[in-house]
């Protein structure tokens, strides 16, 4: 206690926010994170309340006694959270219109959390309501208080539990009406700040409608819900008044969203009354825009939204009796056609939700009933597209306007199938053909095109054949953005190029044309051309000559190395194609272009000078490489030597060169080993020269440099050579000598959370084996220790490593089955089973232990799935009778009580997630039981 006082703390304080020494504030802000979390913080903090000395001490006094109350809870006693409570409540009848709002809030949650966490305070609402409502001056914390508590019930960090969880939502329910009456009570009182005052109550209110406390039959005729609406009709209601007006009518709208089919009457009464009242909003909106006044009109166009959403399914209705929601649609449509495109885009979700439902429903009168809202969407779209008139040049990425482009993009991809993609194209087919029309409405029409043109069936003949024509013969004075959109436009069109083979031959010079052009079109003509090549292999073929100078060309087109690659990639495609005599040397040839400046750059500058996505690069080369050998895949029989064996083979001595000089360099060696894996999965076995030279170099770099990257590739040299008897030595003295490297990295201190890269390249590279050869690994003396790394890496939250790890246990079990429930997949290995069996009984009763205690306090929910299939093929392997002590034991070991006092599961609860374990016939069963089981303690 000698380190830790009230003054010290003061002292480390002062020097943190007051202090002007950066080494000192660092030191100070270092000891106060300790304290914080020293058992004494509590009485400290408690203290510096208490004494009030300045803000700063007091905002980081509130803080530390949330931090605590949130985190370190079941640090206290049970017998001192009714003075803790008391004291905090204490605290929060001093505030006073001086406090700061940081710190009403710190001590709010504070308040808050303790009342969610401490299961002896059996009525927190009341007891708040009664100790602090009579005080003028309490009335704003007690609101705060009363706003949090509901949103922090879903606090990840609390770990109510789903039993905790359910007995708080009634506390809450049954407070309700106290609640209201509060509020409605705080809106009469003359003797506080109007304005302050309807702000909070109404946040307030928000809160709880969230929640569902309030029964949807109350909700609309009440003096929060009537001021909310008087609020947003009032021209003159200030921002941050109109900003809570709309999020309590949003929150309202979302209470509709869960009620029931079977609504009684009373309640469809007050949904009609709700939804008149949004309607009536229309004049308010029209105002808004008027007066410009933006953020007002964002709000309504969020209620419109969220009445849409409201009233969803009714809307979705049967077509011949429309429902009355239906003007909701045009409220939001109202919203689309505003002039700043931030008001269209909040409506985005809606289409997308919509378009997504129609799909589903594949119902032609319900979809034929949303057309005309889809085409005014989509007029809408089309102007919200257009740029500046007195733009120049092409727009920029990454700001606003292109991200929003790009967002229009996808939803009308998603949404164009409502209209018909021909009709859409010929809607703005017809604006291009409008006497007078400006570039920008050219150019934004053009792009509308470009997002349907790829669903426009090939045989289509009226409009696209002049849409072609047009855009081949603009002339060089259009602008330049309206010339690039149209070469996209191009590439979009690929597949009708393909069907129309007499438009190929006009459409690559064009294209040929534009990406020699150094004013911004190269890119764009780059992207075409490989669309082109993509759709039209077999009619390219005769261009390969071509295609071969393009890639010798690379360099002098005005592209960067995303588009390079991309075209190299359409370039292999149809080297793929070529009869086997040609495509050996075309694609050494291509292959070169890329090595040859990799071979001067690994002779000759220094590993040190490389600056990234420059010539000076190595990956800039590599991937440009990679591009090319993942994509040139011609079927040649396993017989017949592969013309890619013997560019491999000659490369290799420059890969090796690549790997000794830039073993440092992580993100090198991760690109350089795709390129080993890619070339090794193209050739398979006839990689075999390489493998040996290959393994020796991965070994020695990765007991050095630790980049989980050599695991892969060994992963890749299992999986193609594993099957080869021959081999199988070779491959398991790989695995040895893998190991000892990574499970030192994995026994450091954050070994498993630092390294999750390791994690998930190391058990894939076990299931390999698993996959190959499993009789060989687990006959070995590898297998036990990997398990043992397995069981404590299967804690680790990391999606792909956990992923990985499970996966192993998996692949390992699945051995352990009886014969005759053997996977058709699997051969024979009839000595893999008492193998699996001895390691299960062994290990089990752990890994069931390590399963359950990571699904409950470290795994997401999405990971449950594969803890299920584990906990499933474990079960298939030792039995029901194993099982059941397993299961036991883990379920012992968990805690009966949060830290609270509130029991967490109970006996029943976990009685029934062991019988629904044993008794599950699929994998499916358990992980639903897991998903449903750890709700309790989370």
């Amino acid at each position: 206690m000698d380190t830790y006082s009230v003054d010290v703390v003061y002292q480390a304080i002062n020097a943190l926010f007051q202090g002007n020494n950066p080494k000192e504030q660092e030191k100070a802000n270092k000891w106060l994170q300790d304290f914080q979390k020293s058992i004494y913080s509590w009485t400290i903090a408690d203290e510096l309340l208490h004494q009030k000395r300045d803000l700063h001490a007091n905002y980081f006094a509130a803080q530390t006694m949330r931090n605590k109350i949130q985190n370190s809870f079941s640090e206290l006693p049970p017998h001192t959270h009714e003075s803790l409570r008391d004291s905090l409540i204490t605290h929060i009848g001093q505030i006073d219109e001086q406090t700061d709002n940081v710190i009403v809030t710190q001590l709010s949650l504070a308040v808050a959390d303790l009342a969610l966490l401490m299961a002896t305070w059996q009525e927190p609402i009341n007891d708040l309501l009664v100790t602090l409502a009579p005080f003028p001056a309490a009335v704003w914390p007690l609101l705060e208080v009363l706003k949090v508590l509901p949103e922090e019930i879903d606090s990840r960090y609390l770990r109510l539990g789903a039993n905790r969880r359910e007995e708080v939502h009634k506390q809450l329910d049954a407070s309700a009406e106290c609640v209201l009456k509060f509020l409605c009570m705080c809106l009469q009182r003359d003797d506080l700040n109007q304005q302050r005052v309807w702000n909070a109550t109404l946040r307030t209110y928000s809160a709880w409608l969230v929640i569902h406390a309030f029964p949807v039959a109350h909700i609309y005729n009440n003096a929060l819900t009537q001021l909310a609406f008087r609020l947003l009709t009032l021209p003159d209601t200030s921002g941050k008044l109109h900003d809570n007006a709309s999020e309590c009518v949003c929150a309202l709208l979302s209470c509709m969203n869960t009620r029931q089919d079977n609504a009684t009457e009373g309640e469809s009464s007050v949904e009609a009354q709700i939804f008149a009242a949004v309607c009536s909003l229309e004049t308010p909106y029209h105002l808004s825009v008027a007066h410009e006044d933006t953020d007002k009109t964002i709000n309504y166009c969020r209620i419109f939204t969220a009445l849409c959403d409201a009233f969803f399914f009714e809307i979705l209705g049967d077509p011949q009796k429309p429902h009355y929601g239906l003007k909701g649609v045009d409220l939001v449509l109202l919203c689309v056609g505003h002039f700043d495109y931030e008001v269209a885009e909040i409506t985005f979700h809606l289409w997308y939700k919509l378009s997504e439902d129609l799909f589903q429903r594949n119902d032609d009168q319900l979809t034929a009933m949303f057309r005309p809202h889809i085409e005014r969407l989509i007029s809408a779209l089309y102007r919200h597209s257009q740029m500046e008139s007195d733009h120049d040049g092409l727009i920029e990425e990454n700001n606003n306007f292109y991200d929003f482009r790009r967002k229009v993009s996808d939803l009308i991809k998603d949404v164009a199938f409502i209209v018909g993609s021909g009709a859409c194209f010929k809607q703005m087919f017809l604006i291009l053909q409008t006497p007078d029309t400006t570039w920008e409405s050219t150019e934004a029409a053009l792009f509308i095109m470009q997002n349907v043109a790829k669903n426009i069936l090939p045989d289509e003949n009226d409009v696209i054949p002049k849409v072609v024509e047009a855009i081949l013969n603009m002339s060089e004075q259009t602008h330049i953005a309206v010339r690039y959109t149209a070469i996209l436009l191009i590439g979009e069109l690929c597949d009708w190029i393909e069907n129309h083979p007499e438009s190929l031959e006009a459409v690559l010079n064009f294209l040929l044309y534009a990406l020699q052009q150094k004013n911004g079109l190269a890119p764009a003509a780059a992207m075409a051309l490989t669309s082109i090549c993509s759709a039209c292999r077999k009619k390219m073929v005769c261009h390969i000559n071509g295609l071969v100078e393009i890639a010798r060309s690379l360099e002098s087109f005005q592209i960067n190395n995303d588009v390079a690659i991309g075209l190299l990639k359409g370039i292999s495609l149809i080297l793929t194609r070529l009869p086997r005599e040609q495509l050996q040397p075309a694609l050494r040839e291509i292959v070169g272009f890329q090595l040859q400046p990799l071979a001067l750059l690994v002779e000759g500058s220094s590993a040190a000078s490389v600056q990234k996505g420059e010539r000076n690069d190595p990956v800039y080369w590599i991937d440009r490489a990679c591009a090319v050998i993942r994509h040139t895949n011609p079927d040649i029989p396993d017989a017949v030597e592969h013309p890619t064996v013997a560019i491999l083979n000659d490369a290799w001595q420059l890969i090796s060169r690549v790997m000794d000089k830039y073993q440092t360099d992580l993100r090198i060696m991760e690109r350089t080993c795709r390129l080993i894996r890619y070339g090794i999965r193209m050739v398979r076995k006839q990689a075999v020269l390489l493998v040996e030279p290959l393994i020796k170099q991965m070994v020695v770099l990765y007991a050095v440099q630790h980049h989980s990257c050599f695991l892969y590739v060994g992963s890749i040299l299992v999986d193609e050579f594993a099957k080869a008897h021959e081999c199988i030595g070779g491959l398991l003295e790989m695995l040895q000598a893998f190991i000892e490297p990574t499970f030192g990295l994995l026994q450091m201190e954050n070994g498993l959370r630092n390294n999750p890269d390791t994690v998930d390249d190391f058990f894939r590279l076990a299931s390999r084996y698993l996959d190959c050869c499993p009789l060989q690994l687990l006959q070995s003396n590898l297998i036990t220790p990997i398990f043992q790394c397995a069981l404590i890496a299967c804690s680790l939250d990391h999606r792909e490593a956990n992923s990985s790890v499970m996966k192993f246990f998996i692949n390992i079990l699945v051995w352990g089955r009886p014969v005759d429930q053997w996977l058709p997949s699997q051969q024979r290995h009839d000595d893999c089973r008492p193998l699996v069996v001895e390691l299960a009984n062994q290990h089990g009763c752990a890994l069931v232990m390590n399963l359950i205690q990571a699904s409950v306090f470290q795994l997401h929910s999405y990971m449950l799935a594969d803890v299920g299939e584990v906990l499933y093929e474990l079960k298939q392997v030792v039995g029901n009778e194993r099982m059941r002590p397993f299961l036991e034991q883990a379920l012992e070991a968990l805690p009966k009580k949060n830290s609270g006092g509130y029991v967490t599961a109970t006996q029943q609860q976990l009685d029934d997630f062991s019988c629904t374990v044993l008794r599950a016939d699929t994998t499916k069963a358990i992980s639903q039981a897991l998903k449903t089981f750890t709700r309790l303690f989370r």
